[in-house]
């Protein structure tokens, strides 16, 4: 604060003192602490990103990143008795490692949405946006450090790199261990392996709140209404983590759509003889008087796909909108507060060599020339659907103009409300409706411009998502005495590795959950092969048994507003353009069942890609369902009006009530254990909890179990028969002769998943009701003691 603004009399505020000062110059970015953060960076990466993809929901990492490295390096060190880690490499491991869990983020709930358009998600297009949106959310944040870092400090809180920092500094002093996460981890991968490797038990079980008499068709009890779950610790764990409240929202919205809208759906269309909108092309190919587009003959998950998707899916845009909307001052001032600190900065003291260590930050010349080169680079690749032309100046100029400005706001936030709960979301909402409407008006709506669109999407909500992680790191650097471009340095390694894993198991994880359906096709459909199109034999289930084609097949891609009969999406086609085959992706899922009979590979819902691909196909192809989608905006509205926060009300609106259900448990474990324990000394005691710790360690099981799980599809069919215990011990023959197992259609196999997700949740309980958690002896801005 200068000495105009203080009163007379009054004593300035001392100077910021870290807990090692500049004077001192301990090891910091070394290769031990580089090496151990990319390995966590993938590791918590590519859990985030099968979480994101199942839930859209993402924690942050920082915290079981900086008390793993603790315990890990001490370890070493205790067993090799070489030198003990410093502070600061401890945090460059964080910085290196929290990479991972932003840019999962920005990149599950964006690229996706390729194939809702009808484009292919090939490597190239995932891989370039993915490392180049999170590098240039890193170059972005770098000049605003001095002004939200240092000029606001005692202002912008951090409360995550605040915590972190003290966690930090108790690992330091002795204290902080990872023996929970451990446990956890251990536990949900025993957990995860026998419910989706060997079937012992339902992974999802469910009970319909109706009956249906088989003579006569009438349904009684609550038409529409069916309670489920996925009993699994890696959601458990997510409830316990974001808390009671969060977790108690989205459970209102599950409650909403399932209990409420879905019965009342089903009650008033019990009579009706012709299907009601979203009507779409298989509807109208159908000629069987049980035809699944009438409600009537509807299940719970019709009613889910056909409507409550839609009306999740509006408000949830609503509400992404409004959250950021309500953050417009806070948004305002940052970006008037972060120009006028910059032009203050200029005149501080000098950032370069001659400086102290904690001022040094990378030159502004790799900043801007950085910049300039990444958004040339995503011109030049044709994938992406920028290019020199028009359209892709137009769309490289939005990326900077978007990308600097919610990279500031994304900054500012994080320091008021954390990165948790920072609305990402409704950003990149905002940006795809921003540029939609600009090509609207500039006349571009085909294809071209759709797929441009999602491209400046998507690269602004990476930048965005990793800006605010690392403005969240360089503040636990500004705490502990870090130099900056060192960390500054450690984030880029860190972005850049994570971004291309997680880029490649997003892939991998689609991959293995295709399987190729010939259903509702209808018979005169027809596309135009182009001469490049590349060819491609059937996956399953048409590679085995009785279903075998080796034949090849074009590969061409029906998108939005080009066929009137056709769904947008991937099909196999004779060379003169006659679908064979559509493509059934896990994260574009259509079909329930596979042509030969058996359960399709499981589906990912989470409801950011397809409401992208709404936005996108509804401004600039005329496709947006909007009477569904504006009812659940006035929905999110209506909330907002009583005081709720609409969004993870809107978020448990959209998702299917079996993933909402753990998610609650998790939560009101949350609320029953902090009871218990009481009150929190501080953000790091409540952060480094015991049962946060486990939690933390049942989401990274479970997940990296469900990613180990999915790929087990590239195995042999041996293979998996083999470690099919359920098949083996628990089989009966069907009505067509045939041995199958389908646990989630047994009734005590449904008894003991419920029994064995109680025994988790007991256990969680138990642990998170102990005392515990990191209580530094000073904060972690106080200079050492002597």
């Amino acid at each position: 604060m200068s000495s105009e603004n203080v009163p007379s009399g009054v004593p300035e505020t001392p100077p910021h003192q870290p807990f090692i000062p500049a004077t001192e110059a301990p090891p910091e970015l070394t290769w031990p602490a580089i090496l151990t953060g990319i390995v966590l960076g993938i590791i918590f990466g590519a859990s985030s990103l099968y979480l994101v993809l199942k839930v859209g929901l993402t924690v942050s990492a920082s915290v079981p990143i900086a008390v793993l490295s603790i315990t890990l390096f001490r370890a070493f060190s205790n067993a090799f008795k070489v030198r003990k880690t410093t502070i600061l490499e401890n945090n460059v491991v964080q910085t290196t490692g929290s990479a991972g869990e932003s840019i999962a983020f920005g990149v599950g709930v964006t690229m996706p949405a390729l194939l809702l358009l009808g484009f292919e998600m090939d490597p190239v297009r995932v891989m370039t946006v993915s490392v180049l949106g999170a590098v240039l959310g890193i170059l972005m944040m770098i000049p605003l450090r001095r002004a939200f870092i240092v000029k606001q400090h005692g202002k912008l809180i951090y409360p995550e790199g605040t915590a972190c920092a003290e966690v930090l500094v108790a690992g330091e002093k002795g204290g902080a261990t990872a023996k929970m996460v451990f446990i956890g981890f251990g536990v949900a991968l025993v957990h995860k392996f026998l419910t989706a490797a060997t079937k012992l038990w339902s992974s999802e079980p469910s009970a319909k709140l109706y009956v249906t008499n088989e003579a006569t068709g009438v349904k009684t009890g609550l038409k529409g209404g069916q309670v489920s779950g996925e009993l699994s610790p890696e959601l458990l764990g997510v409830g316990f983590l974001i808390g009671p409240r969060i977790a108690a929202l989205m459970m209102a919205g599950a409650v909403m759509s399932y209990f409420v809208l879905g019965p009342l759906i089903a009650t008033f269309g019990d009579k009706l003889n012709e299907p009601v909108a979203p009507a779409t092309w298989e509807d109208a190919e159908k000629k069987d008087p049980k035809d699944p587009g009438l409600i009537r003959n509807m299940d719970p998950d019709g009613l889910r796909a056909k409507y409550l998707r839609y009306i999740g899916a509006g408000a949830v845009a609503a509400g992404g909108i409004i959250s950021m909307c309500r953050a417009l001052p806070l948004i305002i001032g940052s970006i008037v507060g972060g120009l006028r600190d910059m032009r203050a900065a200029r005149s501080a003291t000098g950032t370069g060599a001659g400086a102290p260590r904690t001022e040094r930050d990378m030159p502004m010349t790799v900043v801007l020339w950085g910049s300039l080169v990444l958004v040339l680079i995503l011109a030049l690749v044709p994938q992406l659907g920028l290019g020199l032309s028009f359209q892709g100046i137009v769309g490289a100029g939005m990326i900077l103009l978007f990308g600097f400005l919610f990279v500031t706001v994304s900054s500012r936030l994080t320091g008021e409300v954390g990165s948790s709960s920072n609305p990402i979301s409704g950003m990149t909402i905002a940006t795809l409706l921003l540029v939609c409407l600009i090509f609207l008006i500039l006349g571009r709506t085909g294809p071209s411009a759709m797929l441009t669109a999602l491209t400046v999407a998507a690269v602004v909500c990476i930048a965005s998502s990793n800006g605010g992680t690392t403005s969240q790191d360089l503040k636990t650097g500004y705490l502990v005495g870090a130099t900056p471009s060192k960390q500054q340095w450690a984030i880029l390694i860190g972005a850049v590795t994570s971004a291309l894993v997680i880029g490649l198991t997003m892939l991998a994880l689609n991959s293995a959950g295709v399987h190729y359906t010939k259903n509702s096709i209808p018979a005169d459909a027809k596309l135009v092969v182009p001469e490049d199109a590349p060819t491609e034999k059937p996956g399953r289930p048409y590679d085995s048994g009785d279903l075998l084609d080796t034949k090849e097949y074009r590969v061409v891609h029906a998108r939005g507003g080009e066929h009137d009969k056709l769904k947008p999406g991937r099909y196999l086609v004779t060379p003169d353009g006659k679908p064979v085959y559509r493509t059934d992706e896990p994260i574009a899922r259509e079909e329930k069942k596979m042509d030969n009979g058996e359960d399709a590979p499981k589906e990912f819902t989470a409801p950011q890609p397809r409401l992208f691909a709404n936005i996108i196909s509804g401004i600039l192809g005329g496709t947006l369902e909007w009477s569904l989608i504006i009812a659940g905006a006035l929905i999110a509205i209506t909330l907002e009006l009583c005081g709720v926060s609409a969004l993870p009300v809107a978020v448990g609106m959209y998702l299917s009530l079996a993933s909402s259900m753990p998610i609650f448990i998790g939560g009101m474990l949350r609320l029953v254990a902090d009871k218990v324990r009481g009150k929190a000394k501080s953000e790091a005691e409540s952060e480094t909890s015991p049962g946060v710790l486990l939690a933390s360690g049942f989401i990274a099981g479970g997940t990296l179990c469900g990613l180990i799980v999915a790929f087990f599809t590239f195995l042999p069919d041996q293979f998996n028969q083999a470690i099919n215990l359920g098949f083996h011990l628990f089989s009966e023959v069907n009505d067509k002769g045939k041995r199958e197992w389908k646990p989630d259609e047994v009734e005590w196999a449904k008894i003991v998943s419920v029994v064995m997700f109680g025994l988790l949740g007991a256990f969680l309980l138990w642990v998170g009701s102990r005392k515990g958690g990191v209580e530094p002896e000073t904060p972690p801005s106080a200079p050492p003691t002597a």
